[in-house]
């Protein structure tokens, strides 16, 4: 299974950074080009030894000139990249968890049965449906107590084939109870008897969502950054603008 993971996982990497298996492998650092980018955009991601920067064509060179001699922790410092999420795997079999859970009942869906939950709010990260009622979520595992839905684990499709993302939302009141755990790994369980991988993924500033992956028995494989288009629309375009500029 773990060859499998391994597998998948570059599978993924590849697609998203325009590189090959032999370069996530290398202990070096990797340029590649977002071959789809129409405006300056960049992204960087740390996979085992290498660290891939990901960038649109007309702005390779500088950036390559901007981290010449730069390590690993450094090229995360850059200032024109902003905003790292953790990446995890199952390690383990998940065949001994229980059942039953604290009274709760517990529920599968998959696929168009998900759709009988459209128009349910509060779990943007395991469940959401857009305006036209899709939702790329293909399995969940849902938690209620006296009928009500107080948890859920979703998994969505990513684009490879047998891969796919793991969320998880518990409402307010019902967390720090061990729920969001129990979901995750019942739905990894479930996902994993049907050849799927999961993934799972959190914000470095986010150590309750960190913790749930770790007590899941899940590890971390790749590290990223969200991916920067100098088109006005990040999250501090004030400043990548101005830099952007002396490109």
């Amino acid at each position: 299974m773990k060859e499998i993971i391994k597998n998948r996982v570059e599978e993924l990497l590849e697609k998203e950074y325009y590189c090959s298996s032999k370069e996530l492998n290398a202990d070096d650092i990797v340029y590649s080009i977002n071959t789809t980018a129409t405006k300056p955009y960049i992204k960087i991601m740390a996979y085992r030894n290498s660290v891939v920067i990901c960038t649109s064509k007309d702005i390779s060179a500088k950036i390559q000139s901007l981290l010449f001699n730069k390590n690993r922790d450094e090229i995360f410092e850059l200032p024109f990249v902003y905003g790292q999420t953790i990446h995890y795997v199952p390690d383990n079999d998940y065949k001994d968890i229980k059942a039953t859970f604290l009274g709760y009942e517990f529920q599968f869906l998959f696929d168009k049965d998900i759709l009988t939950l459209k128009g349910l709010k509060g779990f943007e990260n395991s469940l959401a449906f857009n305006d036209n009622g899709f939702t790329p979520t293909r399995a969940i595992c849902i938690a209620r107590n006296r009928k009500q839905i107080v948890g859920i684990s979703g998994a969505a499709l990513s684009s490879v084939d047998g891969l796919w993302e793991i969320g998880v939302d518990v409402f307010p009141v019902y967390r720090n109870s061990g729920i969001a755990t129990y979901l995750v790994k019942r739905l990894t369980q479930e996902l994993l008897t049907q050849n799927i991988v999961p993934f799972y993924s959190a914000s470095v500033t986010n150590i309750g969502s960190q913790m749930v992956a770790s007590r899941c028995g899940y590890i971390p494989i790749w590290i990223d950054t969200f991916g920067t288009v100098f088109d006005g629309s990040s999250a501090y375009s004030d400043i990548t603008n101005v830099l952007v500029r002396g490109f």
